[in-house]
């Protein structure tokens, strides 16, 4: 029996935030909410991330029995990417993002979660929470020294002991199969929405809302209606055996959405939109605030380019070139994914970075994800990185393709040109 979802998602800034953390995505197999934190410049990038890792496997074409094993090792990548960017920025330091996403592979649901977004599931008229929070109140809740009611008010009932990005390693999640049942209806949510409607209200709305996209609007209002403390985001996912029913197009919400500052009611376009507007996109929704991207970019390039000119005046030319010639980046050029050596910086007329391999990854060849993510250089800190880097890139490919001879050779260190000239003066 073909199976599948009738889905809805909504993501609201709520009454009290100035941005949203929060991201969604909802599409014919997968399902994901993802609730950030770590500060206007942090949380909707932590979010955004998990949202782009985990987008490629709406196209997931495996076993039922890989299921587990993709999703964990996507949510593995992008907890590294948080925990990278997290120690090389320092406004970034302490971002981390909650999730919880279901697969779907004929009629088996895996589903991974950490921290305190939820999974509901209505079967049958009554409505039970499937995912555990990773909270403070709720191992006071396990341990018996609070009661559940008690924990709604606690004082430290926002404190989550685990989360994506939080330290280095291998990350911990809750893991689960389940069966399909076609007239189950899957409620994913971030505690923008538990935290301010109640379990009871939330199963008379998923009961009496029909429409997936009613029901998510309905959700939403009540949480607005109960103060909006926090980002409202919620996922309505129905299990239908109806083939004409089902929905096609993925859905995207929140910081992973194009206008996320907005009340949104979904962003329709292929699986790799989700990660075109990562955070690093991402604007404040006040208008007299920089976005993050740029305040970055400029910090950045303010940054370098006073530390690379105290460079050439403390160790002159040659030693700049040997120290810029240790990094490393990617990035699309021409429609290819082209390596190059140094830093994406120049001084006056000397570039600091140059190509030295033009590989054979196609742009067209890669997801809308990639293709966004290589707009700007991916920097790494070794050649080696790099290319761990792109054999990744190329496992997401969307199509295969023959090799393409490279245009350039790539040069080992040993075998570089000796220092450009630089002209104009220093």
């Amino acid at each position: 029996m073909a199976i599948g979802f009738v889905y809805a998602a909504r993501s609201d800034v709520g009454l009290l935030r100035r941005n949203n953390q929060d991201s969604a995505y909802a599409g014919p197999r997968l399902l994901v909410v993802a609730d950030g934190m770590g500060g206007a410049a942090g949380g909707d990038i932590a979010s955004s991330i998990v949202v782009a890792n985990l987008a490629p496997l709406d196209d997931f074409s495996g076993t039922a029995s890989t299921l587990l094993e993709t999703m964990n090792r996507a949510l593995q990548n992008a907890h590294n990417e948080l925990v990278e960017r997290s120690s090389n920025d320092r406004e970034l330091r302490g971002l981390g993002t909650t999730c919880t996403a279901i697969l779907r592979s004929g009629n088996k649901l895996a589903m991974t979660h950490i921290g305190d977004s939820r999974a509901y599931l209505l079967r049958d008229g009554k409505l039970t929470q499937i995912t555990t929070d990773h909270s403070f109140v709720q191992y006071l809740i396990d341990t018996g020294q609070i009661t559940k009611d008690e924990a709604e008010t606690h004082p430290k009932r926002n404190y989550i002991l685990r989360v994506l990005g939080d330290a280095p390693g291998e990350v911990e999640l809750d893991e689960t199969v389940r069966e399909a049942v076609p007239g189950d209806r899957w409620l994913l949510c971030s505690d923008g929405l538990s935290g301010v409607v109640s379990e009871d209200t939330l199963q008379e709305v998923l009961i009496e809302k029909k429409d997936p996209d009613a029901c998510c609007e309905k959700l939403v209002e009540l949480a607005l209606l109960g103060g909006g403390p926090d980002n409202v985001t919620c996922i309505v996912a129905d299990v239908e055996d109806d083939l004409s029913t089902l929905s096609e197009q993925p859905i995207v919400v929140g910081a992973a959405a194009v206008n996320y500052n907005e009340p949104t009611k979904g962003t329709h376009g292929a699986a790799g939109r989700a990660a075109a507007l990562t955070a690093e996109a991402a604007e404040l929704d006040d208008q007299e605030a920089a976005s993050p991207k740029p305040r970055r970019r400029r910090r950045w390039a303010i940054l370098g380019v006073t530390l690379l000119a105290l460079l050439v005046v403390l160790a002159g030319n040659a030693a700049l070139w040997k120290w810029s010639q240790s990094q490393y980046y990617a990035m699309q050029d021409n429609g290819n994914v082209v390596i190059f050596q140094g830093i994406p910086q120049r001084i006056f007329s000397l570039e600091l970075s140059r190509p030295i391999e033009v590989t054979d990854i196609s742009l067209d060849e890669l997801s809308e994800a990639d293709q966004v993510r290589l707009e700007d250089p991916v920097v790494r800190s070794s050649l080696e990185e790099i290319d761990v880097y792109l054999a990744e890139v190329r496992g997401r490919s969307i199509t295969t393709s023959t090799r393409k001879p490279p245009l350039l050779a790539r040069e080992t260190q040993s075998g570089q040109s000796g220092l450009p000239a630089m002209s104009g003066g220093d």
